[in-house]
């Protein structure tokens, strides 16, 4: 593609401009083929969820997805609407200053005498928990998409499919009703968007999170005589959140 750039330039300009205008997404980009990837060495490979869904999609779908993307985080950074304290998938944030951050947190508070608590939460299959329709009420309630540029990710959620491809060998398409695919550049995005209230929730009972994608770390620090009300705060917390993310799953 690069070769013939100059070439097809032209239309790709005036099909990605015509699909952002009128807020639809082609449906020939939706479908997308999943090979198999083990997670990590040493794990059973007879068993389906050692294996990481990773989906290969068309490269002029992925162009017109880093497009929007762009427009996207350039709007979210300038309007100051993504949480502070999520560090996944966004610039000039790594796994370095969400370790930093907890760490001297929880350091200080000791410091100061008091006894603090950690809990780290994992979403399991995490970016398959994406519900479609909470992702788009977020998009126009919290984030102020309306218009062209709400139907666009509403066309892009809707309608796509995939199948498993292993060598010469193919499953049958099944349609998606929910979740983002990995593999995707929007996908990552989106999911980050999607559990953004996860912030708010925390902070609700007292605690202070900090989110690296779809890892959690919740923490918090008391005065060695109200240890019993931490503990009971952070029960609570964890049976809501863990509550929440088992709905999500299901």
């Amino acid at each position: 593609m690069k070769l013939v750039a100059d070439e097809i330039a032209p239309f790709l300009t005036k099909l990605f401009n015509r699909s952002m205008s009128t807020g639809h997404f082609p449906s020939t980009f939706k479908e997308a083929f999943i090979t198999p990837a083990i997670k990590k060495p040493g794990l059973d490979v007879t068993n389906a969820l050692s294996y990481c869904p990773m989906s290969n999609i068309s490269v002029v779908s992925k162009l017109l997805e880093r497009i929007v993307a762009q427009q996207l985080n350039n709007y979210e950074q300038s309007s100051g609407l993504l949480p502070s304290l999520q560090s996944g998938f966004r610039l000039c944030h790594s796994t370095e200053t969400a370790v930093l951050r907890v760490l001297s947190d929880l350091l200080q508070a000791v410091d100061s005498g008091d006894v603090a608590a950690l809990v780290l939460l994992d979403l399991s299959a995490a970016f398959d928990t994406v519900d479609h329709a909470i992702l788009c009420w977020w998009l126009r309630l919290s984030f102020g998409l309306d218009g062209s540029a709400l139907a666009w990710f509403q066309s892009y959620l809707h309608g796509r499919s995939q199948y498993v491809r292993r060598g010469v060998l193919r499953s049958s398409s099944v349609q998606l009703i929910c979740g983002v695919q990995q593999g995707s550049v929007l996908g990552p995005i989106l999911f980050i968007i999607h559990i953004a209230d996860l912030v708010m929730l925390t902070e609700k009972y007292g605690f202070c999170p900090h989110l690296y994608a779809y890892d959690a770390q919740i923490y918090g620090s008391t005065r060695h005589l109200a240890i019993n009300d931490l503990q009971h705060r952070l029960s609570t917390m964890s049976m809501f959140t863990t509550g929440c993310s088992l709905a999500a799953s299901s």
